[in-house]
């Protein structure tokens, strides 16, 4: 034996120090590196999920307002789908306008809600009441868990939604195994009888009719590996496996391969694990699935492509039942239950999809907003949940408003950009920001960076100034609308003029503001003091204003966001409110790290700002704004402003109601006319945007502090309702002598002025 020992030794030496050599100077070294990279790509894997930005949960409460239109498009937002019962959470139903909606529920900066069964019954442009459907007790409000909006990704567009495996349905679990990897409790990551079984199989057939693969190789592949077919791949993918079961237990792997799984593709995000799938597939959380459905993904696992249920669905539906009989092979179903489930159709929800960067113009307001507190790694790696104050139906409706309002241009539209901003009157939340005229447009975002001459629309900032002394100003203080010729600091001479060519003499200050007459403004602003009121836009943060007396009929540059910044003052009666975009940030662990919240002072010249919020309602009544007071809209009571730039380069509105701000510019990028008043332009998109979105009127009558008076606008003094040319106006309380004219005395003092009537507001057709 020693001999033949030592005559086999001589031929095989040279083979065992080859062997050797390549174990120690090639094969361990591999292996210590493929180790590295697994335990980093795995750790990654599990740990590094993505930041989610959330919309507002959407509140439901007796008297908020609120469409069928708006309630269905929100609901469909959130990826709620509709079936007969409304039963399932994450679906609704409805007959007429009542609504029977189950809740998922959801975990928020502000505390969040457990999931419930609601029942809401709309009327009159609001909701009427909430009750539980169960119990039909009535609630005080119920909320809806927010529609996710976007993923702050790192360098991969891959979606997923990281799941727990104790989180998962255990038909899932089991099924996935039953299918696709049977001995996967035991195996050490490749399964040698597996390998031999589909060699055979496949011999047979004379092609390719079974796989061999475990879960374990199937992560690897999905993890590690191109789709290459070679030996080098097959050994780097052996090697692998045995090293992910060395280190990893078996329901970590299967976690990891829950989460990993590549099932579809949406455009160029790919959609990766269970969860995601659920959503992309049904329009449903994973936990809420079906066992056809849960059959459906599971067989999908085997070619996403080549089952796609939309593409392919007679495909996916024998795939699908495939798979429903191996769940019975393996006892996982009796047979009533596979029997309805093959029956039952493949129901993928038509509109379904994984949330993407739906919103760039308001996620690029998100970034800016916490960039000082989250970092980019932080927020692409960090597992945590943004949430914030955009509105789904107020964000769709304006990007619809701006495209019908350019197309009705026809080929003056052609050209012209376009951007909004939408707000919450009482609060300053930022409900919608559209950055071009083209929905999801990536590129310059004109809401945030473009800054524009603003025209008129600063001219109630220099009404504000005056009627903040009640004494002097009040809105019928006559006003020069004379021509005016003022010389520059270079020597030239500026002679400003009114849109009409016209000047119009002494006019009563809130006909000035409603017909926003130039010369008026002028005068007014020369008078209260051109750097008072630079002053009191600078207060809101703004530099470089110009402090020339054009600044008061508009020589100022401002983005739309800004100028939302600005009438936010009037909008939430008096109160500087920041404009937040973002709530909250939560953690993986549902605990809030950070509120973004506002408290509200006081308020300043609430009186001023009651008297501007007033004479604004006049510009839509029978001012620059008339075809509003004159619309379908006019049950709102808007206040608002048309602003055009010189040239007509620059088309703006303002305007608010009692629950709602937006803001619209329209202009070209090029700074080339547009041929557009602010009345044909910005405001056209104003009024496209409530024609859709539910809001409320703002009160007509003057606020708290304030008080109706008839006044003669010839001398400013209270006269009686029957007298010639008596107007009644919005005064500060107890800023008149109780004193009121006759009308006997009041003729008698126009005899001896000359003037012998006072016109009432002409309705202007200017825009």
């Amino acid at each position: 034996m020693g001999a033949f020992a030592r005559r086999s030794w001589r031929w095989l030496r040279v083979p065992f120090w080859v062997a050797l050599g390549l174990g120690v100077g090639f094969l361990l070294p591999y292996t210590l590196i493929l180790n590295k990279r697994v335990q980093d790509r795995f750790n990654d894997l599990v740990f590094a999920v993505p930041t989610r930005v959330y919309a507002r949960p959407l509140e439901l409460a007796p008297g908020v307002p609120m469409s069928p239109a708006a309630l269905e498009l929100e609901l469909t937002f959130a990826g709620y789908t509709r079936d007969g019962a409304g039963k399932v959470p994450g679906t609704w139903t409805h007959s007429g306008s009542r609504y029977v909606i189950s809740s998922r529920g959801y975990a928020g900066p502000d505390g969040g809600e457990l999931p419930k069964r609601i029942r809401v019954t709309l009327g009159q442009g609001q909701v009427e009441s909430v009750v539980d459907a169960g119990s039909g007790a009535p609630l005080e409000v119920a909320h809806l868990d927010p529609a996710r909006i976007a993923t702050v990704y790192g360098a991969q567009q891959e979606e997923r939604r990281i799941v727990r495996l104790a989180d998962v349905p255990p038909l899932l679990v089991t099924g996935l195994q039953a299918v696709e990897d049977r001995d996967f409790k035991h195996h050490i990551g490749l399964d040698f009888t597996a390998i031999l079984r589909a060699a055979f199989a496949n011999l047979r057939a004379g092609h390719t009719v079974q796989g061999g693969s475990t879960l374990t190789q199937q992560l690897v592949r999905n993890l590690f590996l191109d789709r290459s077919q070679n030996l080098v791949r097959k050994f780097n993918e052996a090697l692998l496996s045995l090293l992910i079961e060395a280190h990893y237990s078996k329901d970590r792997i299967l976690e990891a391969y829950i989460n990993e799984v590549f099932l579809g593709q949406q455009g160029s995000q790919a959609v990766h694990g269970f969860a995601a799938g659920a959503e992309f597939y049904f329009g449903r959380r994973l936990e809420d699935l079906r066992p056809q459905e849960i059959a459906l993904l599971v067989g999908m696992v085997k070619g996403p492509s080549y089952y796609d249920p939309r593409r392919f669905p007679e495909r996916a539906l024998a795939r699908r039942n495939l798979v429903l009989k191996e769940f019975y092979d393996t006892g996982l179903l009796d047979a009533n239950q596979v029997n309805a489930a093959q029956a039952a159709p493949l129901d993928i929800a038509p509109n379904a999809q994984l949330p993407h960067n739906r919103f760039p113009a308001f996620m690029d307001l998100v970034r800016a907003q916490i960039t000082s507190d989250f970092d980019d790694e932080t927020l692409s790696k960090g597992n945590l949940s943004i949430f914030t104050t955009l509105d789904p139906a107020a964000q769709l409706y304006a990007e619809q408003a701006v495209s019908t309002a350019l197309k009705g241009l026809g080929k003056r539209g052609e050209k012209v950009q376009a951007a909004g901003v939408v707000t919450d009157a009482d609060t300053g939340s930022v409900l919608a920001v559209v950055g071009s005229r083209t929905p999801g447009d990536t590129g310059f975002n004109r809401a945030l960076d473009a800054r524009r001459p603003i025209g008129s629309l600063v001219k109630p900032f220099v009404y504000l100034v005056a009627l903040t002394d009640p004494s002097r100003w009040n809105l019928a203080t006559l006003l020069d609308d004379s021509p005016i010729m003022l010389r520059q600091p270079n020597g030239t001479t500026w002679m400003p003029q009114n849109d009409d060519n016209q000047s119009h003499g002494q006019v009563p200050m809130v006909d000035a503001l409603a017909h926003s007459w130039n010369l008026a403004t002028i005068h007014l602003g020369l008078a209260v003091g051109v750097q008072r009121v630079k002053a009191f836009l600078e207060s809101f943060g703004f530099t470089d204003i110009n402090p020339s007396p054009s600044m008061l009929i508009g020589a100022v540059d401002l983005s739309p966001f800004q100028v939302a910044q600005l009438y936010q003052y009037l909008a939430s009666d008096g109160h500087a409110l920041p404009l937040l975009a973002v709530r909250g940030v939560v953690d993986g662990s549902g605990h809030t790290i950070k509120r973004y919240e506002v408290e509200g002072g006081k308020g300043e010249y609430q009186q001023a700002v009651r008297l501007v919020t007033w004479a604004m309602q006049q510009v839509a009544e029978y001012g620059t704004a008339h075809s509003l007071g004159s619309s379908s809209l006019s049950w709102l009571n808007a206040a608002g402003k048309t602003g055009t730039s010189n040239d007509m380069r620059d088309s703006w509105f303002a305007g608010f109601t009692g629950k709602h701000l937006a803001v619209f510019w329209m202009g070209r990028d090029d700074n080339k006319p547009t041929t557009l008043f602010g009345a044909t332009g910005g405001l056209r998109a104003w009024q496209e945007l409530f024609r859709r979105l539910p809001t409320r009127p703002l009160s007509a009558s003057p606020g708290e502090g304030l008080e109706m008076a008839w006044i003669n606008p010839t001398d400013g003094k209270r006269t009686q309702p029957g007298c010639e040319g008596a107007r009644q106006f919005p005064v500060v309380a107890g800023s008149l002598p109780a004193d009121t004219e006759g009308c006997f005395w009041q003729q008698i003092g126009n005899l001896f002025s000359g003037d012998g009537s006072t016109p009432a507001p002409a309705t202007s057709t200017l825009p």
